[in-house]
This record gives C-alpha cells, sequence and structure tokens, in this order.
C-alpha cells in the first residue's frame, strides 16, 4: 500500500502557508459585502445609516449560518466519499444541500417581510433609524434563497477541488459591490437602498458564477434526480455541518443581545440610543477582520494537525500549534496597536457626519462616544483571537468534548458580562464586556492547553508492515460480523474462521489502516469514542477521523481482495456491501447475559457492565450511522441474526452450517 502521507513530512511552515492563506482570504472576502456597505453608508448617510445596518446584521448571520449548515457539511461529506471512492450518490447530497439552503432563504423572506418592522424593532431599530433599516432590509431579504445558494455552492465548489474557483466567483460579487456602492449612493443618489442593490447585485453574480461550476464539476454532474429529497443523505450532511451553524449562530445572539442592551442604555444616557448601536456596528466590523485572519489560520491548518496528532507525530503537532500561535499574536499585535493608537482614524474611516440633515446630533458626540469604546472592546483582541484559535486546534485533534465548550465560552460569558457591567457601568459597561469574559476565556483556555501540552510526546508509532498481517486466502465467501459489546463476538468470529479454514481479521484492520495513512494503529482503533451522543457525532466529524475512516475502509477493502475470510466489526458488512459472496451476520444476545459476560471477562461490576454496555453499544451505533446513514443492527441488513447465549461454540457451528448451505 502506497502512502500519500507529505502532511506528516512536509516543513510544517510551508504546509501552515499553503492551506491557511486561501482559508484567510476566503473569510476576508465573505466579510467585505457588510464592511464596504458600513463605510459607504456611514459616509454617504451618517451613522444613522450604520446603525440601520447593523439592525439587519442578524439577519444576514442566520442566512449565512444556514448556508454554511448545508455548504460545509456537503462539503465535508463529498471529501469523505472521494476519500472513499463512493461517488454513485454525491450529487443527490449536493442538491438536497442546495435545496436546503434555497428552502431556508425562502423561509427567511416569509419571516422577514410577514413580521416586518416588528421584527427590526425586536432585534434593535429605534424609531430614529428604523425607515432606513426598513429600507435596507427589504431589498436585502429578496436575495436570501440565491445568497444561500451561493454560498452553499461555494464550499461545496472548494471540496471538489477548485478552491480558486469559489475564491474568485466570491471575489467578483465582492468587487461589484465596491464599484456599485459608491455609484448607487453618491452618483445615482439613491442612498441606504442603493448600498442594498450594490449588495445583492454582487451576491446574485457570484450566484451565476458558482451555478455555471456545476455544469463542469469534476466528482459528480447534477440532474433533477438531485434535487429530490432524501432524509438519508441529509442526516451526515447535517452532522458534519453542525458545528459551523452553531458558530455563527452565537454570532447572532450576542448581536442581537448587545444591540437590544444598546438600545436599552442608549436611550438613558447623553448619546442616545443611535450613537451607541452605530459604534457597536463599526468596532464588530473592525474585530470581525482580525477574528477571521486568526480563523483562518486555525481552520487553514486543521487537516494538517490532525493528520500529525493521529499520526502521533507529536512533535510536529506542538511545531504547528506554535506557528498557529506566533501568527495569531503577531496579527492581533499589530491591529491592537493599531487601533490604540489611531482609534479615530477607524471610527472616521465608516462615517461620523449625517448626510442630507439625516443627523440631528453634533457628529463629534459620536467621535466622543466611539473612540472609548473602540478602545474599550477592541483592547484584548489579542486573548480573543488566541482562546478561539485553541478550541480550533482541539478540534482539529478530535478533542470534541474539550473544543465545543470552549469555542462557545467566550460568547456565553460576552453575553452574561454584556448584560451585568451596564447595570453599574451605564452603556459603555457593554463595551467592558468584552475584556472581561476575553480574560476570564483565556484562563480557562490556558489551563485546558497546557495539560494537553504536558500529554504530547515525541513517541512514534510504526505502522506494521502489511505482508506481516495478510494472509493469502482461496476464493470464496467474505463473512463479516458485527456484534453488540458482550456477546463474545470476536471470540465467535475466530471459532468460525478456524473451522472453515480462513483467515480471521480483528485488530489487523487498524495495522493496516495505519499504514495505508500513516495515522497510529491506537488512534485508529479509538475511532468508536465512547464520547456522550452529542460530543461523538462531533468527533466522528473531524478531519483526522474522516482520514481514519478513509484509510480504515481501504484496509477493509484489501483484506477482501485477499480471498475468503471473517472480518470482524468496523462496519465491514456496508463497506463491503457491494462484494459478491458477502455474508452479514449480527449477533446479538439478553442483556443479563452480556453483563455476566462482562463481568467474566474484565471483572466489572453488574453497575460497570451495564454502563460499559450502553457507552460500547452507542458508539458502535453512531459510528456505523455515520458512515453509511443506516440503523447499526437492524436485521434487514443481515442475512442471519444470532443469539450468542447458547454459547460461543454453538453459535459459531450454526452460523458455519448456514454458510455452507448457501
Amino acid at each position: 500500500m502506497q502512502t500519500s502521507n507529505y502532511l506528516g513530512t512536509e516543513k510544517p511552515g510551508k504546509l501552515l502557508l499553503k492551506f491557511a492563506v486561501p482559508c484567510i482570504f476566503s473569510l476576508i472576502i465573505s466579510c467585505l459585502y457588510h464592511i464596504v456597505d458600513q463605510i459607504f453608508v456611514g459616509n454617504g448617510i451618517g451613522y444613522l445609516g450604520n446603525a440601520a445596518t447593523g439592525v439587519i446584521f442578524p439577519v444576514t448571520v442566520i442566512g449565512w449560518s444556514v448556508s454554511l449548515f448545508f455548504g460545509d457539511g456537503a462539503a465535508a461529506a463529498l471529501s469523505v466519499s472521494l476519500g472513499k471512492n463512493e461517488t454513485a450518490h454525491i450529487h443527490r447530497s449536493v442538491g438536497n444541500s442546495i435545496l436546503c439552503s434555497f428552502l431556508g432563504g425562502v423561509v427567511i423572506i416569509a419571516v422577514s417581510y410577514s413580521w416586518g418592522d416588528g421584527l427590526l424593532r425586536l432585534i434593535g431599530a429605534t424609531e430614529a433609524n428604523l425607515t432606513l433599516a426598513h429600507d435596507y432590509g427589504f431589498i436585502i431579504y429578496a436575495m436570501m434563497p440565491l445568497a444561500l445558494v451561493q454560498n452553499t455552492l461555494a464550499s461545496i465548489i472548494r471540496a471538489d477541488g477548485s478552491p480558486k474557483y469559489a475564491m474568485g466567483a466570491m471575489l467578483v460579487g465582492a468587487v461589484l459591490n465596491i464599484i456599485g456602492d459608491p455609484v448607487a449612493i453618491f452618483v445615482l443618489d439613491l442612498g441606504i437602498q442603493g448600498a442594498a442593490y450594490a449588495t445583492i447585485l454582487g451576491q446574485f453574480v457570484s450566484f451565476l458564477i458558482c451555478a455555471a461550476y456545476l455544469t463542469k464539476s469534476k466528482s459528480f454532474r447534477i440532474s433533477r434526480a438531485s434535487f429530490r429529497p432524501d432524509m438519508k443523505l441529509l442526516k451526515p450532511v447535517m452532522t458534519l455541518g453542525a458545528s459551523s451553524f452553531l458558530t455563527q449562530l452565537s454570532i447572532v445572539v450576542i448581536t442581537i443581545v448587545n444591540n437590544i442592551l444598546l438600545v436599552k442604555y442608549g436611550a438613558i444616557s447623553p448619546y442616545g440610543a443611535d450613537i451607541p448601536l452605530a459604534a457597536f456596528v463599526v468596532i464588530m466590523k473592525l474585530f470581525q477582520i482580525v477574528l477571521n485572519i486568526a480563523i483562518g489560520i486555525a481552520a487553514g491548518a486543521q487537516p494538517i494537525v490532525g493528520y500529525n496528532y493521529g499520526a502521533k507525530k507529536f512533535a510536529r503537532v506542538r511545531e504547528l500549534l506554535g506557528l498557529i500561535l506566533k501568527w495569531t499574536v503577531i496579527v492581533c499585535l499589530v491591529c491592537t496597536v493599531l487601533f490604540e493608537a489611531f482609534p479615530k482614524a477607524f471610527i472616521q474611516m465608516f462615517g461620523a457626519a449625517g448626510a442630507q440633515g439625516t443627523n440631528s446630533v453634533d457628529p463629534a458626540l459620536y467621535i466622543r462616544f466611539a473612540v472609548p469604546c473602540l478602545r474599550i472592546y477592541l483592547s484584548l483582541i489579542l486573548f480573543t483571537c488566541v482562546q478561539k484559535v485553541c478550541a480550533i486546534f482541539l478540534q482539529s485533534i478530535g478533542h470534541a468534548k474539550a473544543a465545543v465548550p470552549l469555542s462557545f465560552l467566550r460568547d456565553v460569558l460576552l453575553i452574561l458580562f454584556s448584560i451585568a457591567v451596564p447595570i453599574f457601568g451605564g452603556v459603555t459597561g457593554i463595551f467592558w464586556g468584552a475584556p472581561i469574559a476575553d480574560v476570564l476565556a483565556l484562563a480557562v483556555t490556558a489551563a485546558v492547553m497546557v495539560r494537553l501540552w504536558t500529554q504530547l510526546n515525541e513517541e512514534d508509532s510504526q505502522p506494521a508492515e502489511p505482508q506481516s498481517i495478510l494472509q493469502t486466502s482461496c476464493p470464496g465467501v467474505i463473512i463479516t460480523i458485527a456484534r453488540e459489546h458482550g456477546t463474545a463476538g470476536k471470540r465467535i468470529g475466530q471459532l468460525v474462521a478456524e473451522k472453515l479454514g480462513i483467515p480471521c481479521y480483528y485488530k489487523e484492520m487498524t495495522a493496516l489502516a495505519a499504514q495505508e495513512s500513516g495515522l497510529a494503529k491506537e488512534f485508529i482503533s479509538g475511532i468508536n469514542s465512547n464520547e456522550n451522543a452529542v460530543m461523538r457525532e462531533l468527533y466522528l466529524s473531524t478531519s483526522a477521523v474522516q482520514q481514519a475512516v478513509i484509510a480504515q475502509d481501504k484496509a477493509i477493502n484489501l483484506i477482501a481482495d485477499m480471498g475468503s475470510c471473517v472480518i470482524v466489526g468496523r462496519a465491514a458488512d456496508y463497506v463491503l456491501r457491494s462484494r459478491e459472496n458477502l455474508v452479514r451476520i449480527f449477533i446479538h444476545a439478553p442483556k443479563p447475559y452480556r453483563v455476566r459476560k462482562i463481568m467474566e471477562m474484565y471483572g466489572d461490576t453488574e453497575q460497570e457492565g451495564k454502563k460499559s454496555i450502553a457507552r460500547s453499544d452507542a458508539a458502535r451505533g453512531s459510528y456505523y450511522k455515520s458512515i453509511s446513514g443506516h440503523e447499526w443492527g437492524d436485521a434487514r441488513r443481515y442475512e442471519l441474526s444470532v443469539d450468542s447465549s447458547i454459547g460461543p461454540e454453538e453459535t459459531a457451528e450454526l452460523i458455519c452450517s448456514y454458510v455452507s448451505r448457501r
């Protein structure tokens, strides 16, 4: 077996540059629509215009989260399917994802238009900016279905091996928006509606370019049948896209909560409700640019980190973590110095004075409020970025149990302190919530990372040579055995192999998969992780685990190529489903029998045995469903389902008898 393991041999710095730069550019380009609008609206209309676009921002982020839910999920599913060389249903996963994104946009349109100004008031609109928010939002809403489809397609196109095409499509739309904004606002005198028209023009052109790709895609061909709804195909897509969806949803919650608080406390301050809201919108755009650069560095490094961790090349993992943190710190320190030294310049870049008499407040009051608030909110953006980068790093190595809580820790703390601090500190207290949350979140994250760092060692596993594992066999039946925990399934498989005079494979599969992928045997054998249900789904969706799954499937097929054999576990019945002479066996037994067996084999107490059965069976079921979309243990998917409580010898004899009669 030849291994393509350049992720484990190329210089980490070179790999990071290759993977992170495109990711950073994609994230920055995706920000440009909102940032460009903000700059031209602020300069052409005033801070009330900025406040109005800030009101609409949560709605657009909800749309973005839906598009990533299906787009990133479909992209991950596409990558896994290509790795397994299972391309028959890729077009349907893509088609279903596109359809769901489009329908998600339709739902947003229906809710936004029917709720109308009531929705805008709920998420932070004031009487002063309501008309502007209405004029801007009601145009933006119209493009939601196609904008969502475009975002979904961009993710799919990248996974199909055309990242430059996806980036080009987004860049063309962003450039059109940059050109269109000043023309529509200043030349055509369309005001804030002009900014909205420029935005949807860019989105529409990007959509057309992405849609055109479907006629020349590399790994799938779209047809009418591709769009026929299929929940079995959508479930793995949604599982793989859940992390992106939840991350974006947290932004929505933070924005809405802050909008409401800024209006509430601003109204009883000398600044009024609109100045704090407008200042927050501008500050968040600057925050978003820096955070996206940091996330781009970490997200780009995910496949590199995941591979090397799985291969137990911990020295390289430490080096990669050091490089990720180094570049994150450099970027953040430069930005922090600029923000703290020249806050007024950044505020004025987004405009301050009103246009055409839209502002009744002295623009100097806006500057006087916005400048110190920018310094406060962005003072510890270094802490924010390092904390987020560490959470992504933990996800890269499959530590979902730590990664998921840490990824939301800062956001939860920010909401809590944004609510609590202004009770004592007034409207500026909302901005103080960010650095307080940053300090606490980073302290917790640092403790987790220090513990992880001490656990990493430099012992590299040496995968066994396949020649010492594979056994030549005669052509004939291939028997796969799936089993509940505590049924003695492994022993039964060995007995069947002995009686039929053919090889039996169990742990040998992980050694072959290690040879194929360069990952460690221990890592591959541990992918049936006994996490709780939510964490297990997220763990199975990580890059390193998906690499292990693909390598394991290739190993199972290699074993089957050698001839007649018995294969125990690892969803071999699904992996080999298209093979002739395949006999799929499922072994089960009453729970009391299984508990007794576990107590005998492992010395567990009865309570420990019950817990072990529940954890192990749940893990096997989740793993099977994650790669097949089917329910593990469904008797209709097996040729023979046997109750092993009759005894291992008797069960093996029964299986052999069945096989001989085929």
